[in-house]
């Protein structure tokens, strides 16, 4: 009897992974939600459905994005938090929502440890920008004009990501600045260029147009690597400031307790499209870095910036409540 009831159990445990190796096999067998917390035609937007075209080419299965904007991205965020782990629910998100609205809001309807992360699809870079009618030509000068100027040493920017760069640059340099928040960076761009603002640390999507018109000019970029686009603009690390060289993400994401198989399998696949020329070529022409990195790396990332924002929005009681 015992042996019997041992075959019996062995029986049971082969099949149910063989049945769990059958469901990974069999995914994706319906269409796939990619949620996006902005509306169309935004950058995530933009990336989600270069990625999800493909994703659907190469899955079989329609792969539709649905865009939930609003609240920076909590509200998309919140409802791949909750919803069912089965691969077929998806985020696109920023990096402020995975790594830095943890960190500034008193109140959220989710944790990072509601996700898994599966890639980071493109990283962009920021650039420091400065009313060309100033002195300043560099930081250094940007640093000395602030303090012998405090009262115009106010920095534009749009969301809590960019006042938490904007805080870190402010720790690291000493400079009396004082952070305004607008709606948008494109907001930010035209009060700089108009004068209202001294300085801005933006992405280059909004401002690469003002830089090419010259109603902005550009004197430090926050990537470890000079831009291909502003070969002569030199890195914060060249500027005297490594420790404030950041650059923003993108990546996808799926509801914690996702079936490792399917993980994987998303991994792949996504890594895959990125790499692919057609995609890297039409990602270059947004002025995004194509990235294409494993589940693991993404998230040991996620993990240090997490704690890096987490010090630079406590030394500067940065703080929503909300």
């Amino acid at each position: 009897m015992r042996t019997i009831l041992a075959a019996l159990a062995l029986a049971t445990a082969l099949g149910s992974l063989h049945a769990a190796h059958a469901a990974g096999d069999a995914y994706p067998n319906k269409p796939i939600r990619v949620v996006v917390g902005f509306p169309p035609g935004a950058g995530n937007d933009i990336l989600a459905r270069l990625v999800g075209q493909k994703l659907s080419e190469n899955l079989g299965q329609p792969v539709v994005i649905d865009n939930k904007p609003g609240a920076s991205a909590i509200i998309a965020a919140g409802i791949v938090a909750h919803a069912a782990p089965d691969g077929y629910t998806l985020m696109v998100a920023p990096i402020g929502a995975i790594t830095v609205n943890p960190v500034v809001y008193t109140k959220l309807p989710y944790a990072p440890s509601d996700f898994v992360a599966i890639s980071m699809i493109a990283s962009f870079p920021l650039v420091l920008v400065v009313n060309p009618a100033t002195p300043v030509k560099s930081v250094a000068d940007l640093v000395a004009y602030a303090k012998a100027h405090p009262a115009a040493a106010n920095i534009g920017g749009s969301g809590v990501g960019f006042q938490l760069v904007d805080a870190l640059f402010k720790m690291r340099t000493g400079a009396p600045i004082v952070y305004v928040r607008y709606k948008s960076s494109t907001e930010a761009v035209t009060a700089l260029a108009g004068g209202e603002i001294l300085m801005s640390i933006v992405d280059t999507g909004p401002v690469s147009g003002p830089l090419k018109g010259g109603q902005v000019k550009a004197i430090a970029v926050t990537s470890k690597a000079r831009l291909p686009f502003l070969p002569d603009v030199p890195t914060m690390t060249e500027a005297g400031l490594p420790d404030v060289s950041a650059d923003f993400w993108s990546g996808l994401f799926a509801p914690a307790g996702t079936p490792p198989d399917i993980v994987a399998k998303l991994q792949d696949e996504t890594i895959r499209i990125v790499k692919s020329p057609d995609i890297r070529n039409r990602m270059a022409a947004l002025q995004v870095t194509p990235e294409g990195t494993n589940s693991a790396d993404f998230t040991r990332r996620i993990k240090q910036e997490i704690e890096q924002w987490s010090a630079v929005a406590k030394a500067n009681n940065v703080k929503i409540e909300e």
